[in-house]
């Protein structure tokens, strides 16, 4: 710690910090444009020039906060005469080219340059020649250009080289020619791009989905969560009526650091789109819509003539905890064995150690090393591939892959494509295992592509033995990782919505459903099943969007999505949070655990709740660690099972197609232009 003084109080503050971040621990206001936590220091606005007085006196001229770091006796004035007179001039310098376009800008409202010009501003200009105009660049389907406005502040070029790895934007030119451009003038392709658009301190970088469609004093802004991944980043969802307008990141240095995915950021237009928002019946082979009264009593009716044995439920990759809870309840009340949450044919299960990410998001940052086996990082948790690219710049950090050769963004060392090879390196048959052994705090990742098929469990007990061998686990570290791809899996595997005693998986009940084996299925949310319709058995959907699932059924329940209903999630870390309604239900659809409630009553059975708080308190008596007020702590290691020599085990790819992977996000006209989009050559 060092002791300093800004603008005459006295302070003791961590020493290495810059003079910037002393400042703001200390309340005071330091003006910038460039300067940003996450990214490396520039220096490019000098907005955030102070005064400096140390042993040797006054500083010749005011220096850069953001690039200079405290030292013991220091003091900082942040509001003399020689600091206001500097940011005035820098101001004036700034908007000597900049548009005069406030009133049809996107930023207009929550735009750092209108904020410090009135704070900071000298209010005139001395500068009456031809404004510089720069050409706008095509950056995509995501990101809206007018680069007029830029006022070189880098925040962009710097994101996408440090945070995203694809170092697509850059700047050519020097002076008055400086622009900001893309790579040969191409598209946008990372997977983090609209995140540029929240570091743009002007109107540079805008949103195009969102593009002239609402101003930030109409919006109702509502915090929530994210469920296009099972990191549940952490979002603020800003609505205008019963329209999604836009979604925020939220800072978690936690979880997602105040960054979030492009498919977050522009699902919102699939809210609207593909909606069911009234019940629907098949009558004649066609789906035509029905009351309330006359679906659940055709669902009841069903389920009360049917044989438990030839019953099946599969829930979905968006549910939240409570409606799975809800269903497990009514599931134990019918008897019904055959039941699973794991759509994509994951065969694990046990205690919660072996199938969560026990080192958690920020162990990365305690880590020596990495393997990742049987996963696509980019995609299946692009947030989290960002975060080991940045550890990745420590040229001691090794990464080995075990499975896909795709491009992460950083380098790593291919161990190859066969299951085996964990065989080989729990044989010290691999050349990794020399980096294993020099490793303190590794980490292993597996995903859920490497625990598919009869011979999951017992791969993942060799990797848990793996684990236990070369300092994965160990008294003081614990980096054993399994990386969920759905916001709701970890949940629902939590609360017990797996296959009970002489029940079938997922795939058995697939095989069955072809077979003509089964009479009843129900589908809570469940669109990730490859199923065609077939008329011998009677589908029960209960859903928001016409996707896979309601194509089959022959009752249809409409649900409220995600962001229509007050709900918890578990993420991949086994951290629980709640997600918060932010717009209201459209047509008639109702609450997910409602519909529930209303079958279960039909069916005879009295839940011992009936509402969402009662039901709530009887999820907390029975799992207690469902309760998001509770101090999260991370998992126990895992403990060793006895293995046995792998036979015919194979890796799944898990994502095919990024921007298609649940119903919202195939509805999404934003993320389908995304998906179609081919980079184009401005030039030609």
């Amino acid at each position: 710690m060092v002791n300093i003084k800004i603008d005459g109080v006295d302070y003791e503050v961590e020493d290495g910090l810059a003079i910037i971040q002393a400042c703001e621990i200390a309340g005071v206001e330091v003006p910038r444009f460039c300067y940003h936590e996450k990214l490396s220091v520039a220096g490019n606005c000098r907005m955030c020039l102070v005064d400096v007085e140390d042993s040797r006196g006054l500083s010749p001229k005011p220096v850069a906060s953001c690039a200079m770091q405290v030292s013991e006796g220091l003091h900082i004035y942040t509001k003399s005469k020689r600091v206001k007179n500097a940011q005035e001039g820098a101001l004036e310098f700034l908007l000597m080219n900049h548009p005069l376009d406030c009133p049809i800008c996107d930023q207009g409202g929550e735009c750092d340059l209108q904020d410090q010009s009135m704070a900071f501003g000298f209010g005139s200009s001395r500068f009456e020649g031809d404004k510089r105009a720069v050409e706008s660049k095509n950056m995509g389907p995501f990101i809206k250009t007018e680069m007029t406005r830029c006022i070189h502040c880098t925040g962009c070029v710097r994101f996408s080289s440090e945070i995203s790895g694809n170092d697509e934007i850059g700047s050519i030119g020097r002076g008055r020619d400086m622009e900001i451009t893309t790579y040969l003038n191409q598209a946008v392709e990372s997977e983090l791009s609209g995140n540029v658009i929240d570091l743009c301190p002007v109107g540079a970088l805008t949103s195009k989905p969102y593009a002239f469609s609402a101003r930030p004093w109409e919006l109702r802004k509502t915090e929530t969560i994210d469920v296009m991944d099972a990191m549940g980043s952490n979002i603020r969802i800003d609505s205008k009526g019963l329209r999604v307008m836009r979604v925020l990141p939220r800072l978690n240095d936690d979880i997602n650091e105040e960054w979030i995915t492009d498919k977050t950021r522009f699902f919102c237009d699939g809210l609207s789109l593909q909606r069911i928002d009234k019940p629907y019946q098949r009558i004649n082979g066609v789906l035509e819509k029905t009351s309330w009264k006359n679906a659940l009593e055709l669902a009841s009716e069903t389920l009360k003539k049917t044989n438990p044995d030839k019953i099946a439920a599969l829930t979905g990759d968006l549910i939240d905890i409570e409606a799975i809870y809800s269903l497990k309840k009514l599931i134990d009340f019918k008897d019904i064995k055959n039941i699973d949450c794991r759509q994509d044919g994951s065969s694990i299960s046990g205690s919660p150690e072996r199938w969560l990410f026990n080192s958690t998001f920020n162990g990365v940052e305690d880590s020596d090393g990495c393997l990742i086996i049987g996963c696509d990082l980019r995609k299946e948790a692009p947030l989290l591939n960002s975060r080991i690219l940045r550890k990745s710049r420590n040229s001691n950090y090794k990464i080995g892959v075990i499975g896909f050769k795709n491009d992460l963004t950083f380098d790593y060392n291919f161990l190859g494509e066969k299951p085996t090879i964990v065989e080989d390196i729990l044989g010290n048959n691999s050349d990794f295992c020399n980096d294993l052994k020099s490793m303190k705090k590794p980490m292993m990742i597996i995903g859920q592509g490497a625990l598919i098929g009869k011979e999951a469990e017992n791969f993942l007990n060799i990797c848990i033995e793996i684990a236990h061998k070369f300092n994965f686990v160990t008294n003081e570290w614990n980096g054993f990782n399994v990386l969920h791809s759905s916001a709701s899996r970890a949940g629902a595997m939590s609360v017990g919505f797996l296959p009970k005693k002489n029940g079938m998986s997922t795939e058995g009940i697939r095989e069955s459903y072809n077979n003509n084996e089964l009479e009843v299925l129900y589908l809570l949310g469940a669109d990730e099943i490859n199923l065609k319709r077939n008329d011998n058995c009677f589908v029960i959907y209960q859903g928001h969007h016409g996707d896979a699932g309601a194509q089959i059924a022959d009752v249809i329940f409409p649900a409220t999505a995600f962001c229509e209903q007050d709900g918890l999630y578990m993420n991949t870390e086994g951290r629980v949070q709640e997600s918060n309604r932010s717009t209201y239900p459209l047509g008639e659809a109702k609450s997910n655990w409602e519909i529930i409630y209303l079958l279960a009553k039909r069916l005879g059975h009295k839940f011992d709740f009936d509402s969402l708080s009662s039901l709530r308190e009887k999820l907390y008596t029975d799992f207690p660690s469902m309760d998001p007020l509770k101090e999260f702590v991370p998992l126990s290691f895992p403990v060793r099972s006895k293995y046995k020599k792998l036979n015919g085990h194979k890796f799944e790819k898990l994502i095919d197609n990024y921007w298609r992977t649940n119903s919202i996000a195939r509805a999404s006209s934003n993320l389908s232009k995304r998906d179609s989009y081919k980079r184009i050559d401005l030039e030609r």
